[in-house]
């Protein structure tokens, strides 16, 4: 079974990659996200696409005639498109609760990086004067515990995340569509969060009803001094907005993994800011969550070579 990677696979991904091939009769096709040429290439003649962020469009879908599988490592599906995998009866899965370990610690590391303002800290450090911060610097450094974190969606992230934040002495408030009786924390309207939190963490999909919920009203209600933390997508708040709201001090600080637009310009106004610490769409990313994944993806090509039900099909 021909399969398409498109990812800067490191030696050791490589090793793993070539022991699936033997135990899984798998022919794994390694494509750097920059060579798109020689990806577009591969997809001519695979049957399965490990889909991770760059997007499977119509154009894409249609110009793999083998395709039978498109496989996201991962569980957001809005870089697919899904009308067209289902018009050309290509299945689509993805793969819950992989990477929920990784993106809950990375939020936490993010809530922590920003209230520690590290980035600040760790410039006082690499610069010649050395150990020195400002005086407002020192005045902004704030603890965890004590404060309100306000998780917006409650799925499999925000529940590994919640008793972490409870047990580090800090209330959790959170929303969600439906009831969760056995979630930690208390549930309250979205309006009531952003007023109350003291930290916004997003855990919601991207979808025409999440596009923009973060916008220049949603970030006005906050309480002044709050700090976003965005491990989600990026497309779930306005960035033009999130950069007055920093600027003006309505917000205290943003922990963000994910853009707009991705990879993120240079110029982007938000990288310029040392009360915003950020990451390249890596929250997923550890050894553990690549293994656990594999796992997934392997075993959805024996099923689809054995004409077996798929796991977690979207479409």
């Amino acid at each position: 079974m021909r399969v398409v990677l498109q990812y800067a696979a490191g030696p050791a991904l490589r090793r793993t990659l070539g022991e699936l091939e033997m135990r899984d009769r798998l022919e794994i096709s390694v494509r750097p996200p920059e060579d798109r040429p020689a990806y577009e290439s591969s997809m001519r003649e695979a049957e399965v696409v490990w889909h991770l962020l760059d997007r499977v469009t119509s154009t894409l879908i249609d110009a793999s005639p083998q395709l039978r599988l498109i496989q996201k490592i991962g569980v957001g599906v809005n870089t697919i498109d899904l009308e067209a995998a289902r018009t050309r009866k290509v299945a689509v899965c993805n793969m819950p609760g992989t990477n929920t370990q990784a993106v809950a610690e990375m939020a936490l590391l993010l809530m922590l990086a920003v209230l520690r303002r590290l980035r600040a800290l760790e410039e006082a450090v690499r610069t010649p004067a050395g150990w020195m911060l400002s005086q407002p610097c020192q005045d902004q450094l704030g603890e965890l515990g004590g404060r309100v974190v306000g998780l917006v969606g409650y799925g499999a992230v925000p529940a590994r995340l919640a008793p972490i934040l409870e047990a580090m002495g800090a209330r959790v408030v959170f929303t969600n569509r439906s009831s969760r009786p056995e979630a930690v924390g208390q549930a309250m309207s979205l309006g009531a969060l952003l007023a109350e939190s003291d930290i916004v963490s997003l855990h919601l999909p991207l979808t025409s009803d999440t596009e923009g919920l973060i916008d220049r009203a949603a970030l006005s209600a906050m309480r002044p001094g709050a700090i976003l933390i965005n491990t989600a997508r990026g497309g779930l708040v306005d960035e033009s907005a999130l950069v007055d709201a920093l600027e003006s001090g309505q917000l205290g600080g943003a922990g963000l993994d994910v853009f707009a637009e991705e990879p993120t310009l240079a110029d982007n106004q938000l990288l310029a800011s040392d009360r915003v610490v950020v990451s390249p769409h890596t929250a997923w990313l550890t050894r553990e969550t690549l293994a656990r994944s594999l796992e997934v993806a392997t075993e959805n090509c024996r099923r689809l070579r054995d004409g077996r039900p798929l796991l977690h099909r979207v479409v």
